[in-house]
């Protein structure tokens, strides 16, 4: 019997994109079927979240992904351009977003086809893997059409349906919060939330608990 969780992920997270390579394996290995749900990264649905935090949040998670990505052997470089506009020594978010409110609707629209984790890896690898100016030239069709996907397609339904699909998105995050948590990235189990990249074997350990198989 196949078996599902969501998974709860946002464009600026560099924990989703670590994570992201190991939840695409986990389909391939186990009759397992990921549902992609895009949310808003914090500093959209929170934009003074950065400059409340403590002095050292930020420089010691930009220290502790470069390390993770380094110990998993992933590739990983700071997003260039970010998705997120902000300024890095005062931490403000900027309020033109010229970037992230179209990705992640074109993500939703991709989960709509049931290819928003295809779509999530493929993106996410150009603009946390290093490749500079990923926004520009083909970079996101080519991503796009390995996903199995038109960028075209999502792109023009991502300027069309912006409200319908922010409300999908919303619908998402409501659907994170409900299940016990905030963040991303986050597994959701029957019911049972499992945040980070570091808790995916717990995930699966439970997700055995309850009949996962092997393919």
């Amino acid at each position: 019997m196949t078996l599902q969780a969501d998974v709860y992920w946002s464009f600026r997270s560099p924990y989703s994109y670590l994570a992201t390579r190991r939840y695409v394996d986990l389909t391939e290995q186990y009759d397992l079927k990921i549902n992609q749900r895009f949310v808003y990264p914090l500093a959209i649905r929170e934009p003074d979240f950065f400059e409340k935090n403590h002095p050292n949040w930020l420089g010691y998670t930009f220290r502790d992904m470069f390390r993770v990505a380094q110990y998993m052997g992933i590739p990983m470089a700071p997003p260039n351009p970010d998705p997120i506009v902000q300024d890095i020594a005062t931490r403000k978010i900027a309020k033109d977003q010229p970037y992230i409110f179209e990705l992640t609707r074109m993500g939703q629209a991709a989960a709509r086809r049931g290819k928003g984790l295809d779509f999530a890896n493929g993106v996410s690898q150009m603009i946390w893997g290093g490749t500079a100016g990923w926004n520009e030239g083909d970079h996101l069709k080519k991503a796009t059409a390995r996903a199995g996907l038109d960028f075209a397609e999502l792109k023009a339904e991502a300027q069309a349906q912006p409200d319908e699909l922010d409300a999908e998105i919303a619908d998402n995050q409501a659907a994170l919060e409900a299940a016990g948590h905030w963040g991303v990235p986050t597994l959701v189990f029957e019911g049972e939330p499992f945040f980070g990249q570091d808790r995916i074997d717990l995930a699966v350990w439970r997700m055995k608990q309850k009949g996962l198989a092997e393919r």
